[in-house]
């Protein structure tokens, strides 16, 4: 148990973002793009944008899916509920198709949606127990079910994924570091125990760590991060079998996603474990076994153990832990076969200073969307175009100065003090420059 518990702490340092480097220094830092690739050339595509909302209430649906029908092509709405969807000229014949849990998937013709300010309507599901012809008792005997299941429910040929990252750090409203790239993943079969591999296609970043106070925060992992909350591909954090004893598992409500119905299995770790490990729910398919979406967050009421799970160095003089650590993830099934989508992560850290009145909250962020996918029988990255897997994204070589710097590249689109910040950067180069 106790080996048990030593592995669980050394994965944890790689998987919760964020080993996180808060040092005693300062620094800014704006460079030049380091790479450039377009997936299809300028002028051959259609940006259409809009938000998802629930059509009772008229609340935003949060990180929805919104995929062209019959293809790969994707992307999330983002935390206010706003999407933006790239579509090549030989697909706008086609459909968008917007999905929600607890919520009827829509399908829009693309020919019927204007360029901007669509507003998708989802209607709620209702779901009655007498949907359900057998409904579990056992949540043991359910969670066992579906890690018996994952060979037959997960895809085990490997993709070529190209996803969208970003990753912000804030204090309090204000952003210190804005780091954001296009990628490409090499997805290995949910059966094999080789890692992931990401490239870089795109980036940009810009920092300016004057605004957090003499503290630096890096994250260290960047899109290597949110592929480790992929939890059915690195089940060891949750869904590894000889950690299910640290859990309790209780079987919740049920729910739908489109026509079908989803068991929501709730979970939390026992009270005589001592390390802190995870509570969330897991949504479970409830003819296949498969998880479609979970989330889950670090138990931090142990501020010094959960402290050890995120922080690399701290300055002399200062007590700080994570408040909050918070996760996502999403799968999208094409052909019977379900595959990463979505993943998110957010932590706020709380800094003390012992010779200071006043405690001090940062905000740290990352999430990263699947756009397109395809099976690939190509070998995984090597080299120098292979991402390492303790990259520090904020001290990559790119830019920010490009309005249109995307191109035809799907990307999630920023929420409004995102949208914020990169003006803000951009005529800040623009005096620079002038």
């Amino acid at each position: 148990m106790k080996a048990t518990r030593n592995i669980f702490k050394a994965k944890a340092r790689l998987f919760l973002i964020l080993l996180v480097s808060i040092l005693s220094s300062s620094l800014v830092a704006n460079d030049a793009i380091k790479k450039e690739k377009r997936v299809f050339e300028e002028g051959t595509y259609k940006e259409f944008k809009g938000k998802v909302v629930a059509a009772d209430s008229g609340d935003e649906l949060i990180f929805a899916n919104v995929m062209i029908e019959g293809t790969n092509i994707a992307t999330v709405s983002n935390s206010e509920g706003y999407f933006a969807l790239k579509v090549p000229n030989e697909m706008l014949n086609k459909s968008i198709t917007f999905s929600y849990i607890g919520y009827q998937e829509k399908t829009v013709a693309i020919t019927d949606l204007k360029e901007d300010k669509n507003k998708i309507k989802l209607e709620v599901l209702s779901v009655s127990l007498d949907a359900i012809t057998v409904f579990p008792k056992d949540p043991d005997l359910l969670i066992e079910a579906v890690l018996n299941h994952r060979k037959d429910n997960y895809t085990q040929h490997e993709n070529m994924m190209t996803a969208f990252y970003r990753e912000t750090i804030r204090k309090g409203r204000t952003y210190a570091s804005l780091s954001e790239a296009v990628v490409e993943v090499y997805k290995q079969g949910y059966n094999n125990q080789k890692n992931d591999a990401v490239k870089m296609l795109k980036g940009r970043k810009s920092v300016d760590y004057n605004k957090l106070d003499t503290l630096v925060f890096k994250l260290q992992g960047g899109p290597y991060s949110t592929l480790m909350l992929d939890i059915m591909k690195s089940p060891y954090m949750i869904l590894k079998y000889d950690m299910l004893d640290q859990y309790d598992f209780e079987i919740g409500n049920i729910t739908r996603q489109d026509n079908r119905i989803l068991y929501i299995l709730n979970f939390k770790q026992k009270e005589e474990v001592p390390e802190p490990l995870f509570y969330g729910s897991l949504y479970i398919d409830s003819e296949t076994m498969a998880i479609v979406s979970a989330s889950y967050n670090v138990n931090t009421e142990d501020k010094k153990a959960a402290g050890e799970l995120f922080i690399k160095r701290k300055p002399a003089g200062a007590d700080v832990y994570p408040t909050k650590a918070s996760y996502l993830v999403s799968y999208r099934e094409k052909d019977g076969k379900w595959i990463y989508g979505y993943s998110r992560g957010e932590i706020t850290f709380k800094v003390n200073w012992k010779k200071r009145l006043f405690n001090t909250n940062y905000h740290t962020g990352i999430e990263m969307a699947v756009t397109d996918w395809e099976k690939t029988d190509a070998k995984v990255f090597r080299g120098p175009e292979r991402m390492k897997t303790n990259v520090v994204m904020s001290e990559t070589e790119m830019g920010f100065a490009d309005a249109d710097f995307w191109g035809a590249y799907n990307v999630i689109e920023p929420e409004k003090s995102i949208e914020s910040a990169i003006k803000k950067i951009q005529k800040n180069i623009e005096k620079l420059n002038n």
